[in-house]
């Protein structure tokens, strides 16, 4: 397939600044505002310069240089924000490890990604034979602090993160300031406002979080850091967002969902939201997101869709109207400085086909994996906007008139009798049922190797959800006979991924349990 045989969308030509000129900006000119708030205190712009600095000072003479780079395991936090700019004060690219990830995973993103130093307390359990830099308490602050000279070439790393891998282990992707900078200068710019007070919701690992951080910095926003316990308690996490003034949220689907069936009127007559960002995963607009938008009409629901070998790369606002959204909302149009080819699986319909992007969120390949990035990030004839080289992303899509349709992914598209199903459409019909607070179906196989399609199901708190029977009965008025799941499990929560999506594995795990379960018992009665 050739470029010229590709549909393209292009988002036009951009040219942004430099992330940390444009914090550094702000620090000048509004030092005493409000930049990072955390459990343990306030820190203005001023305080977070000053407290970056010192961290790049204390890199420098562990002989950290520009290009370097530098492994930080923190916890959440405003010390982990200030350890984030140092590091990048630096010019050398940062690494996140996750302190709740598992001590073996940590171990190998450090040894796989070589670091000049690694920021940790002295009792991380990461074992790394080169300097270990702590970062010391934020130091005082009178004035405003020196701007250092700042790297800012384009094509050097800003940070490496970790993604997963077929192999079981993750795969390193370095993106550079051309992708960062592009970044974060949309955020703070397509925002209803540039400083707008914004949850830091997202685990560090998850690259969202660069997203929250550096967007909000960037605008001259408040990045207001969520206490972790928070992440599995919406209604609490609800009182938070109303006591810290938040105006900006960034979260997953399914936090998204739970969140929205915790609400109550009058605590979303307390919040302050004027913006939430979904990404990560299809967003599905059950009835209870759109009662919690129609209760919020100031605020707009904006469904983001990236990866992490191309950072950002399109974005659709959802009408004023929370109940003409569809069910499954597109994934929009390309950000600026973004380019989206469609490589169609048929000629016949070449509006469809696999997701390749290019242009500036284009990271350049995986570390250390030549092999690999050769098969993702593919050389292709001069594109519409004139690029050369684009990534695979392995992602279905449509073009319609609203921009890009996610359908599936390509590697496990699925297919029942030679037909096509969305899962989740049928997703979308559970979460119709009132009785049900969470969805996810999933290909299932079992011992004698048979697969089939299988449901399970979080009830609503306070009541009881449908019977399996009654669910599946609502769902064959809905849904072709093909579409609908064999069984429905019924489980208290969705496993979900360090990031905050539904773990589809592990809910596959959960129903084979479940039918070995039923196996078991009808044994037993028999």
């Amino acid at each position: 397939m050739t470029a010229p045989d590709m549909r393209s969308l292009w988002g036009g030509p951009v040219t942004p600044d430099c992330f940390l000129t444009t914090f550094l900006r702000h620090v000048a000119d509004d030092p005493d505002r409000e930049a990072v708030v955390d459990a343990e205190g306030s820190h203005t712009y001023a305080g977070l310069a000053a407290w970056a600095r010192a961290v790049s000072d204390d890199l420098a003479a562990v002989g950290v240089r520009t290009g370097d780079r530098v492994a930080v395991s923190l916890p959440r936090g405003a010390a982990a924000v200030a350890a984030l700019l140092g590091v990048m004060l630096r010019g050398a690219a940062y690494v996140p490890l996750d302190p709740e990830y598992p001590v073996d995973r940590l171990q190998f993103m450090v040894d796989d990604c070589a670091p000049r130093a690694v920021v940790a307390p002295d009792d991380t359990p990461v074992h790394y034979d080169g300097p270990l830099v702590r970062v010391r308490p934020a130091p005082e602050v009178s004035g405003v602090p020196d701007a250092p000279a700042v790297a800012c070439d384009p094509e050097l790393p800003v940070y490496v993160i970790y993604t997963s891998g077929s192999t079981g282990w993750p795969k390193g992707v370095a993106l550079s300031h051309r992708c960062v900078d592009a970044m974060a200068d949309w955020q703070a710019s397509h925002s209803p406002r540039r400083d707008l007070r914004t949850a830091q919701f997202a685990p560090l690992n998850f690259d969202v979080s660069f997203q929250e951080i550096l967007g909000t910095l960037c605008g001259g926003g408040t990045v207001v850091v969520m206490p972790e316990e928070l992440r599995r308690e919406p209604a609490r996490l609800l009182r938070w967002l109303a006591d810290q003034r938040i105006e900006r949220l960034f979260v997953p689907f399914v936090a998204l969902q739970m969140l929205a069936v915790t609400a109550r009127p009058a605590t979303l007559a307390e919040l302050r939201l004027v913006e939430v960002n979904t990404a990560g995963e299809q967003v599905v607009c059950s009835d209870d997101i759109r009662s919690m938008f129609a209760a919020l009409p100031g605020c707009r629901l904006v469904n983001h869709y990236g990866q992490s070998e191309s950072a950002m790369v399109t974005s659709h606002i959802l009408g004023p109207d929370p109940y003409a959204w569809p069910h499954l909302p597109p994934i929009g149009v390309p950000l600026p400085g973004c380019e989206l080819l469609v490589d169609p699986e048929d000629p016949d319909t070449p509006h469809i086909g696999e997701l390749l992007v290019t242009g500036h969120p284009l990271s350049e390949g995986y570390l250390g994996r030549p092999e690999l990035t050769a098969e993702r990030y593919v050389d292709i004839p001069r594109s519409p906007a004139g690029h050369t080289r684009a990534f695979r992303t392995g992602d279905l899509v449509e073009l319609t008139d609203d921009g890009v349709r996610f359908l599936s992914r390509m590697d496990s598209q699925t297919k029942i009798r030679g037909i096509r199903v969305d899962l989740l459409e049928v997703d979308a019909q559970l979460l119709a049922d009132p009785g049900i607070a969470a969805a996810a179906t999933a290909l299932v196989t079992t011992r004698s190797g048979h697969t089939s399609l299988r449901a399970a199901v979080v009830p609503r708190a306070g009541g009881n959800g449908p019977s399996e029977a009654d669910a599946l009965a609502r769902l064959r008025t809905v849904l072709p006979e093909v579409a609908v799941p064999v069984s429905v499990t019924e489980l208290p929560e969705l496993p979900r991924t360090p990031s905050g999506k539904i773990d589809r594995e592990a809910v596959v795990k959960l129903i084979t349990e479940d039918l070995g379960r039923r196996r078991r018992e009808r044994g037993g009665r028999g």
